[in-house]
């Protein structure tokens, strides 16, 4: 449920009901309705609903004014009327690959809760110190408390992302936290770890061998770890958007409240750990069998290998089939190689992280840099690569190609792991020979440490640009109680007031001050330098803030958003920073009126409500160096 979901009913239920609507697109202030028929619509009640500003009718759209939220609007009222939205002009081509997807629905589902995330990684880090250092014994009360707290987080990973992953799909807030639930049920989990003797064994003798411990229905689950797992809680909730759509499709409304969670539950449960959490498990298998085959081959390979993926197999929960192997050769041979490969993994990207700290523009970013690099240190990464890595995705690259370096200079020392102990810095001893006490492997480890994170650092700092934008805050001017800006001309033409404006919304200022201009060349440049804040996918439309803050929206023609992008021209785009005089979108005017469509274009202050006062100029015939307009702040 979205922050709009009872506006979007409110408004549902005024133009109609779902069942009026025929299709929805919005553009960069209202939704537009096409609905069949607008009589049904009761405009009084929308026009003075709080959320609404008001509402028009043109171009065969019935237009509800919202203001510049909405897109979040527009989601929610698709959700309650259980509609699709149109290939609509408010939104690009989805042009996004699957892994890029991916990438952006887990580093979505992690942002709500990354503060948390932060605080339990450093504690686990600082609980390790304090037992490093003898404040307290392990398994001592001190221990345990600090333990629980710091590792609940992890643990029950697939409880938190249950709940953020229905956020993402639209499904019911409690039911993704029912399935995360299941997913670490005790019960179940006890079957997993393999309590007692297996029930059968699946495909038996093969790399995808698989014990079965519990049966339902006489179906067999396979077992599987989904403790501090995030991709099946991810694949389950994503299914249960579409049983729920179902469900709500086929039930009826009266019994809606419980039967549909009932059966988006159920049915994705018995999906998730009969079919989706399998498929992880032979994924795991199969990788398991093939880094084998790769250690046969070479073991320098394998090391490299091993370090560059071994940060997305954590993601994904795969890297639990290289445990296994470790336990195996540290029980027959002595010692590991492929714990030791992966070592410098978390230093990587701690260091990608320290990096990150003097490149970073979003404040909010920058200040989590700090406690993920502390938390890292300690071998906890998780609020590194959820947080800031890999929704960046190139610094996320960086270390795992650091790591890869890492690993490769472990290899060619030929250091090895002999116990399965601490992480992070407490892992450096785990390299210590326990027979002979011999620290050449720590040596080797502390070296390629040392190399991943000075590359990882380094090229960071180099090839890395943070592409978001951030508006400063304007600066106070010290002593003056009024001060002033000046915007000139984006547009050449004949400048009008904006009450003369054929559209409701904007002649009466209900979406900010400003003027109209009718163009008399089809060319819009920056009025001052700032940054391109929103650009419309149909190009009509431009929003630019200045530095000292003044956002400027400048709406080229009316309803030209139906004109999909033909006739306009582009010369830059969103997030970009732009001088003053630089193009920004050039149009065809004579075309675009031909399609009968009015080219007069409103310029206007957004934040108008900021400024003590808005002052037009006094000519008539504007030209770019003319100034435009004077705020007074």
């Amino acid at each position: 449920m979205g922050k709009y979901h009872d506006l979007a009913e409110k408004i549902v239920a005024n133009v109609g009901g779902k069942d009026n609507i025929n299709s929805l697109t919005h553009c960069i202030t209202r939704l537009r309705f096409k609905l069949k028929d607008e009589s049904k619509a009761n405009d009084d009640v929308l026009k003075n609903m709080d959320g609404v500003v008001t509402v028009m009718k043109s171009g065969g759209q019935y237009q509800v004014v919202i203001g510049n939220h909405v897109p979040h609007v527009y989601d929610d009222v698709l959700d309650v009327a259980g509609i699709s939205g149109n290939s609509s002009s408010s939104e690009e081509e989805d042009s996004t690959n699957v892994f890029n997807k991916l990438i952006d629905v887990i580093s979505g589902c992690f942002q709500p809760f990354l503060g948390a995330l932060c605080a339990c990684g450093m504690l686990k880090g600082f609980n390790a110190l304090f037992l490093y250092l003898g404040w307290y014994e392990a398994l001592s009360g001190t221990d345990l408390f600090f333990t629980a707290v710091g590792d609940s987080i992890f643990y029950f990973m697939p409880i938190l992302i249950g709940l953020t992953a229905a956020r993402k799909f639209k499904v019911s807030e409690f039911t993704g936290i029912a399935i995360g639930a299941a997913l670490v049920y005790p019960t179940i989990q006890a079957a997993a770890v393999g309590a007692g003797e297996p029930l059968m064994t699946l495909f038996q003798g093969t790399i995808i061998e698989s014990p079965v411990y519990i049966q339902v229905f006489g179906l067999p689950i396979i077992a599987n770890n989904y403790t501090s797992s995030v991709v099946p809680v991810i694949l389950v909730v994503w299914f249960a958007k579409y049983v729920q759509k179902f469900a709500k499709k086929i039930i009826p409304e009266i019994v809606q409240t419980f039967l549909v969670p009932f059966f988006t539950i159920v049915i994705s449960m018995f999906v998730g750990f009969l079919i989706i959490g399998p498929i992880i498990t032979f994924a795991t298998n199969i990788l398991g069998a093939g880094f084998t085959a790769l250690y046969d081959f070479s073991p320098i390979v394998m090391s490299v290998v091993v370090g560059f993926f071994w940060q997305p197999l954590v993601i994904f929960g795969l890297h639990w089939s290289l445990i296994p192997l470790a336990m195996i050769n540290i029980q027959t041979l002595g010692s590991d190689i492929i714990l030791a490969a992966s070592f410098s993994a978390s230093f990587a990207q701690t260091a990608v992280v320290m990096a990150m700290y003097f490149k970073l523009k979003e404040k909010k970013l920058k200040e989590l840099c700090i406690p993920a690099v502390i938390s890292g240190f300690f071998g906890v990464t998780e609020p590194a690569i959820y947080g800031l890595t890999l929704p960046k995705k190139k610094p996320f690259i960086i270390s795992m190609i650091g790591a890869a370096i890492g690993g490769l200079v472990t290899a060619l020392f030929g250091a090895k792991s002999y116990v399965m102990g601490g992480l992070g810095v407490f892992g450096f001893v785990n390299h210590i020979n326990t027979e002979t006490n011999e620290v050449g492997h720590m040596i080797g480890q502390f070296v390629a440490v040392g190399i991943a994170m000075v590359f990882s650092f380094v090229v960071t700092m180099l090839f890395w640009k943070d592409d978001a934008v951030v508006v400063d805050e304007p600066e106070k001017s010290e002593g003056l109680s009024v001060r002033k800006e000046t915007i000139q001309s984006p547009v050449e033409g004949q400048m009008m007031p904006l009450s003369t404006a054929k559209d409701q919304a904007f002649a009466e200022g209900i979406l900010g001050k400003g003027v109209l201009i009718h163009p008399t060349k089809g060319e819009v440049v920056a009025p001052f330098d700032g940054t391109v804040m929103t650009l419309f996918p149909t190009k009509h439309a431009i929003g630019l803030v200045s530095e000292n803050g003044l956002e400027l929206l400048i709406h080229i023609g009316l309803d030209t958003v139906q004109l999909d992008g033909k006739h306009f021209t582009a010369h830059v785009k969103q997030g970009d920073k732009v001088k003053k005089g630089q193009k920004l979108v050039s149009f065809d005017k004579e075309a675009i009126e031909a399609a009968g469509y009015s080219v007069e274009t409103p310029v206007i202050v957004t934040n108008s409500a900021d400024y003590l006062d808005i002052i037009d100029s006094d000519k008539k015939d504007v030209c770019n160096d003319d100034d435009l307009l004077t705020v007074l702040v």
